[in-house]
């Protein structure tokens, strides 16, 4: 499961082109929205763990996650998808 950390989408318009396009390619992915501060802990592995201080935070794989609106990295894992079914 594809999780992102980010804002809400009136403040964040990375976080939001990314849900867009995973949804609109039907890409199942879980939102954290790490300005909830029952998602602290959310928050601090993408600061911490991770090393990030951009939202969004796409977090496909504990090897493979990224930051900021890429859309290279998300038609690449949209295609991935797309092969393995």
């Amino acid at each position: 499961m594809i999780t992102i950390y980010g804002k809400p989408d009136a403040m964040c318009f990375g976080c939001k082109q990314t849900k867009k396009a995973f949804s609109a390619a039907g890409v199942e992915f879980e939102f954290i929205d790490i300005t909830e501060p029952a998602n602290q802990a959310g928050l601090e592995y993408i600061t911490e763990e991770l090393g990030y201080m951009q939202a969004p935070v796409v977090v496909v794989s504990d090897d493979d996650h990224w930051s900021g609106l890429d859309p290279a990295n998300i038609k690449r894992v949209i295609a991935h998808r797309a092969a393995a079914t």
